[in-house]
């Protein structure tokens, strides 16, 4: 049987609520950018796939302390959230970007394969029948695509529970704040005899990971089986 500490609770539901918020947050931009790679073609378009892609090849401490440049005080950014009372650094608010900067790849190329993948015959059809761009996206291609969706949504999800490199360069390792999974197995790996902390957390962690993709992959058969 887990004996969990009281932070160690709040470390586990932090983390759902730093990769829910991530996953949430970032879907409508997530949507539009697997939309506008999948469907159209202008100058550039290599050079946003590869910005996109980046936070995927990056080491997550780099993309960390990136993120600690851009939003720290002595950058522009920073300065205009401070003077908007807004804190990132070192906050829940830095634990959920850094987050969603690196799950967001998955999220659109799950996405992107998907929308990929619908005939291009059906939105002809029904462009050639007077439907405007926007009723195509939401009443075809979200539909047709959302075993893809939520196949991103949860790649992401899992990733961000995993996230440990840019959280703590941008968030900290705070108890009860900034505190999450990996983060609270690090200091337990650090700390002698929290051996066995460790190792419940990791299990904890490796159980709602593979609660996620279970529940994923049944709810994509369902939708199979339904189309």
């Amino acid at each position: 049987m887990l004996d969990l500490a009281p932070h160690d609770i709040q470390a586990i539901t932090l983390s759902a609520k730093v990769a829910a918020s991530a996953t949430l947050l970032t879907l409508p931009l997530g949507l539009a950018t697997a939309y506008v790679l999948a469907f159209r073609t202008f100058p550039g378009k290599s050079l946003l796939e590869g910005l996109v892609t980046l936070p995927l090849v990056l080491p997550p401490v780099v993309t960390g302390y990136l993120l600690l440049l851009l939003f720290g005080q002595a950058s522009p950014v920073g300065q205009l959230l401070q003077n908007m009372g807004l804190r990132v650094v070192f906050s829940l608010s830095g634990a959920i970007i850094a987050s969603a900067v690196v799950g967001f790849p998955l999220m659109v190329r799950s996405i992107r394969i998907g929308m990929e993948a619908i005939d291009r015959h059906y939105i002809l059809a029904a462009r050639s029948l007077g439907a405007k761009p926007l009723d195509v996206f939401f009443t075809l291609i979200l539909p047709l695509s959302k075993g893809a969706i939520i196949s991103g949504m949860t790649l992401m999800f899992a990733r961000s529970l995993g996230e440990f490199g840019a959280t703590i360069i941008l968030a900290g390792n705070i108890p009860g704040v900034t505190q999450t999974i990996p983060l609270a197995i690090y200091e337990y790996t650090s700390t002698p005899g929290g051996d066995q902390m460790a190792l419940s957390l990791c299990l904890i962690s490796i159980a709602l990971s593979f609660t996620v993709l279970i529940l994923s992959e049944r709810y994509g058969k369902r939708l199979k089986t339904e189309g």
